[in-house]
């Protein structure tokens, strides 16, 4: 389903693109530096080898120290698998590290969660910060994100909203009943068990020892973020006049494509021309440039990740799995 929303996103974008303006958009292509590809790769790239020094910290707190190349192993092939089937990185990355260095999986599920806590904080100070320094842009596209949703929704039976919540809550304080009457049933004892070595792994992160180095981490995986998103500005001749400020916003809600999407395939471009469109620059140039920054992480996730996939068993050869 989020695949075909991608994939929908791709082919709409190129049709609201106006015919008149087809030529800039495969002018900006043609015309694009594609060298600055290079360094944005390797700034991402040391981005997800921060990522994974990050995650060691974290698992550290579980009583686990993983070594880095099966640490970074998995986070890639974790982003590979994502491409497919959006959150399945997730746990394959938490097995993958089970399997090769003998950490509990589900308390490793328990330290991811805690790990996108802290991410999606972190983006929430992203917005912050280009709400501060793009005011009357991020508000005025954020109104129109919003109502964009809420117009969605009001299609919407009210009651029906309201039986939908109902249902969840009573579903959750149902199943918490069951769980606590059954609990001395082995496939019940099970999953509640999963459920306590998630709860760990979550709660991991106030045990954390090295507190400075894991923000300083934090701090320099989205200012790599920031960076590599204003070097591929440079890429195309109509955002190369873009500053920092720019790339801060643009980051922010490019950053939901990557949510929405697998791999943020369509839906990055997407917002990031909308953001652009904001700042002066044709949505034709942007989803250009949008569409290049994709290509860049896309090409990074396969690339390196097909590597550590073969990489992987190499590394590994000497264990008994």
């Amino acid at each position: 389903m989020f695949l075909g929303i991608g994939v929908f996103l791709v082919w709409w974008s190129l049709h609201k693109i106006p015919s008149d303006k087809w030529d800039d958009f495969q002018q900006s292509l043609r015309t694009a530096n594609y060298w600055l590809l290079l360094p944005v790769f390797f700034i991402l790239s040391a981005s997800h080898v921060l990522r994974s020094l990050r995650w060691q910290i974290i698992i550290g707190t579980i009583g686990s120290k993983p070594k880095l190349p099966n640490t970074f192993f998995a986070v890639m092939i974790g982003y590979l698998a994502n491409l497919a089937v959006p959150r399945l990185g997730e746990v394959l990355k938490c097995t993958i590290l089970a399997k090769y260095e003998h950490v509990p999986a589900d308390k490793l599920v328990g330290t991811i969660v805690a790990e996108r806590a802290v991410d999606v904080i972190c983006l929430g100070l992203v917005f912050l910060l280009a709400f501060l320094v793009q005011y009357d842009l991020v508000y005025q596209f954020a109104v129109q994100l919003m109502t964009q949703i809420n117009n969605q929704f009001t299609h919407l039976p009210t009651t029906l909203i309201a039986i939908g919540i109902v249902v969840v809550i009573g579903f959750f304080f149902v199943a918490k009943i069951l769980a606590q009457k059954y609990k001395h049933i082995k496939p019940v004892a099970f999953v509640l068990q999963i459920g306590v070595g998630i709860w760990q792994g979550f709660s991991a992160i106030r045990n954390i020892r090295q507190k400075g180095l894991f923000f300083l981490y934090t701090l320099l995986i989205w200012l790599m973020y920031i960076g590599g998103t204003w070097v591929g500005l440079y890429a195309t001749q109509g955002t190369a006049h873009l500053g920092v400020q720019h790339a801060i916003a643009a980051l922010a809600f490019a950053s939901i494509g990557m949510i929405i999407t697998p791999g943020g395939i369509g839906a990055y471009a997407f917002f990031l021309a909308k953001v652009l469109e904001k700042n002066g620059v044709p949505f034709e140039i942007g989803f250009a440039n949008g569409t290049l920054q994709w290509f860049a992480q896309f090409l990074i996730v396969v690339l390196v990740g097909f590597v550590c996939l073969m990489l992987l068993p190499v590394y590994n050869k000497s264990k008994t799995i």
